[in-house]
């Protein structure tokens, strides 16, 4: 069955006619049914649903760049509806053509396409080249403006490294991540700031790579919040197969913590996950204050993302889904299209882009410890010390 092609509400004037909308480029891989520049793009050209409330978007599309067009393409239409140019390079998409930034925001979407993959099976997704082609045109217009840049900042460190400084040196805004953070909680569960967590947990499904960093930033959002802030990470552990179950039993991971996962887990699963889970994979987690935190595969298991984690003083752990809604137009993209707005309005970030630094490194980390025998490896470079204010 295709995926249908999201239209504007009926009745509804185009979403982009108020002139005094600050604008923002949308640099993207490419943009075809249900893609990340679909769900993302697609709600500020017409709208959208923020918890049953639709919104007008606060901030006009301006320009588009898509690296690559399939078959399967959507931007050429709505482009056209909405008035929307599209631009073969980047720099001109950040200019409207013209010798210097012309734009109030910049979106860059390097999700989906076809990229090729590494021995390591990382997905190698061109967000450093966006990055640094739209840096260039902020260094000769002599001024910068809000960034957002979706999902990890890239595949490997060293360019994830580069762009957070890069970032900073500039005084960009600069907003990142996955929409796991911001989406709904069900039941609604929010870490006190300050609280001692014992140990964090996570069960998640889908692709490694690409799946394993929601899991990371489902993690990550809730246990920044612990007490002393976020202090990086010290070691990281890719486990699969039966050294997965082995671990546990070596108490080296909660199955206390992956019960009360299950016990929230909708549908529910049947049968033990030692059974009904042929390969299942594992990261384990040391962070630099002794915090303890994993996130464990289950494919063919559990179908989403849900959290839980032991405090001090708590007799039973906390445990919450994080909750994605799974057919068009995907609304627990409207969220993160929120705080893309909020940012772009602001020049603010809504939260710190460290988290995503944070994530970004681990999972490139653990990937390496997959593909080097599964090896428990030190990364003193993941020593990312942030706080977060709410």
């Amino acid at each position: 069955m295709s995926a249908p092609v999201a239209t504007r509400q009926s009745g509804s004037q185009p979403a982009q006619a108020g002139a005094a909308l600050k604008t923002v480029a949308a640099i993207v891989t490419e943009y075809r049914p249900w893609s990340h520049a679909d769900v993302i793009v697609t709600k500020l050209l017409q709208g959208y649903d923020l918890d049953g409330v639709y919104r007008r978007p606060r901030v006009r599309v301006a320009s588009l760049y898509t690296d690559q067009v399939p078959a399967s393409d959507i931007s050429r239409g709505l482009a056209a509806y909405y008035n929307v140019p599209i631009f073969q390079r980047i720099a001109p998409a950040l200019t409207l053509g013209g010798d210097a930034l012309a734009v109030d925001g910049v979106l860059l979407i390097g999700e989906h396409g076809d990229y090729p993959y590494n021995e390591k099976g990382q997905h190698m997704y061109p967000r450093r080249r966006f990055f640094e082609e739209t840096v260039e045109v902020f260094r000769k217009s002599g001024r910068v403006v809000p960034v957002f840049s979706d999902k990890h900042l890239s595949y490997n460190w060293d360019d994830a490294l580069w762009m957070y400084r890069t970032a900073k040196e500039m005084g960009i805004p600069f907003m990142a991540g996955s929409s796991l953070p911001v989406t709904w909680r069900r039941p609604p569960l929010e870490l006190p700031l300050g609280c001692e967590i014992e140990e964090a947990f996570c069960v998640f499904h889908g692709p490694i790579e690409s799946y394993g960093f929601h899991a990371l930033e489902t993690i990550q959002c809730m246990v920044e919040r612990r007490r002393g802030g976020e202090t990086g990470i010290a070691a990281v552990q890719c486990l699969e197969g039966a050294a997965v179950w082995e671990a546990a039993a070596a108490g080296r991971w909660s199955r206390e913590l992956l019960d009360a996962t299950l016990a929230i887990t909708e549908p529910r699963p049947e049968g033990k996950p030692e059974e009904a889970v042929p390969q299942p994979a594992l990261f384990l987690l040391e962070y630099r204050d002794g915090t303890g935190a994993a996130a464990l595969l289950l494919n063919g298991y559990v179908r989403e993302f849900v959290f839980a984690a032991r405090l001090k003083g708590e007799p039973q752990p906390v445990a919450t889904r994080f909750y994605l809604h799974g057919g068009q137009p995907f609304p627990h993209f409207s969220h993160l299209v929120y705080r893309i707005e909020e940012m772009v309005l602001t020049g603010r970030p809504p939260y710190p882009v460290e988290r995503t630094l944070l994530t970004t490194g681990a999972l490139a980390a653990l990937m390496d410890s997959r593909f080097e025998g599964h090896r428990r490896l030190e990364t003193p470079h993941l020593d990312v010390v942030y706080r977060v204010e709410a």
